[in-house]
């Protein structure tokens, strides 16, 4: 006995009373099989309904050899009649995302001849892959269209076709069909044979948002989304924007010029810290002429900064530069380098006897020390030969 299909009688019912035919569990766990059902199974791009049977929590439905399978979160009994209820709000929103998504695929076939090759219901975005490209210029007038054709609230008709309606109508399809086929149209948009759920008029699915197109393998794919969705994306991108004019002391349609002034700005004072930082490496290294072996304390360097610094003293001291930077609480970042020289088995000895951590080359390396300013410069004082500034 095949399970009643309610949905295709009416889209919009919510709640039903069916009888438990049979239970079993599988590798996806434990499922019953209903004399009839209001639960859409996963299929062509569309996610499961979920909802309740019972006591029981639906959390997913496939279809197996013809089979409609309710996997439950708890178990059944056969033969018992149970009171069922789908998850309206996560129906609804399906048929929104899958209704929209006929209209752009109908319209991007008719418009420039690609087929929809790749379709994909996400939790977030709805994808669609054509086998042609498209500009963002084409993306948006299609976007335009879309909501044009939306808004005249167009009647939707499912039907099942006949033999004849098979082989004359000129229905999408990603494959050749045989037996049964249901066809959705969406008058003087799109007619594609599809088995899953939609609105019966346009207008319910309110707006449509191509979202984003880019390349993928011959041709693109675009990210969309449609009613709820979509306007709860373009709210959440308003309420950003309104923030960001408030930020910047802007009108809300003046914020992309605003941010393009504030990067300009902070791309010049990038410019000026790096010249500012330059200058201070050469004043240091300046101070290390010819002193070979040194050993110097600077305040608020970061690793790059300790290691640019460092490559600056090497120019002009002569010898190995040991740089640090940092506190006796915190610990100090360190660089240790000499020109065509090997310091590895200096910077193993600083490390074993100061707590520190760290590596690199063997003519320079950086890495950190948890140990007092005292205890550094008394390492240093017992190897000798180094010249603290």
């Amino acid at each position: 006995m095949k399970t009643e299909r309610l949905y295709y009688k009416n889209i919009y019912d919510t709640d039903f009373d069916a009888r438990v035919i049979s239970c079993g569990k599988d590798e996806k766990g434990c499922f019953v099989i209903l004399d009839r059902t209001l639960f859409y199974p996963e299929g062509g791009g569309q996610p499961s309904d979920r909802g309740r049977l019972g006591e029981a929590i639906v959390i997913d439905v496939q279809e197996k050899d013809g089979e409609l399978l309710h996997y439950v979160d708890t178990p059944l009994k056969e033969e018992r009649t149970v009171s069922g209820s789908i998850d309206w709000e996560r129906r609804f929103d399906l048929m929104q995302q899958h209704s929209g998504e006929h209209i752009v695929s109908g319209l991007v076939h008719a418009q420039y001849g690609y087929d929809n090759v790749g379709f994909h219901m996400g939790e977030e975005f709805i994808t669609i892959d054509f086998n042609g490209m498209l500009t963002m210029e084409q993306v948006e007038a299609l976007e335009q269209k879309a909501n044009s054709y939306i808004w005249q609230n167009r009647k939707v008709h499912s039907f099942v076709a006949t033999e004849e309606e098979k082989t004359t109508l000129p229905y999408r399809s990603k494959k050749e069909l045989t037996g049964e086929v249901r066809l959705v149209e969406f008058p003087g948009a799109d007619l594609c044979a599809c088995c899953g759920t939609h609105v019966e008029n346009t207008g319910e699915i309110g707006l449509v948002k191509l979202v984003s197109c880019h390349k993928f393998k011959q041709g693109v794919r675009i990210e969309m989304l449609s009613g709820k969705r979509a306007w709860q994306y373009m709210n959440l991108h308003w309420q950003q924007n309104s923030q960001i004019s408030t930020a910047l002391s802007v009108k809300p349609g003046e914020t992309l010029a605003a941010v393009k002034r504030e990067q300009e700005e902070i791309f010049q004072l990038k410019g000026r810290i790096m010249e500012l930082e330059q200058d201070r490496y050469e004043r240091i290294a300046g101070k290390c002429q010819g002193k070979g072996n040194v050993l110097l304390f600077e305040e608020g360097l970061s690793g790059v900064e300790i290691r640019k610094c460092t490559d600056a003293v090497l120019d002009t001291c002569g010898g190995i530069c040991v740089l640090l930077s940092g506190n006796d609480k915190e610990g100090y970042k360190y660089a240790v380098g000499e020109r065509d020289g090997d310091i590895r088995a200096l910077v193993k000895k600083m490390n074993e006897a100061l707590q520190g951590r760290g590596g690199g080359k063997p003519f320079f390396a950086q890495g950190s020390l948890q140990a007092s300013r005292q205890e550094v410069e008394g390492f240093f004082e017992e190897m000798g030969q180094m010249t603290l500034l």
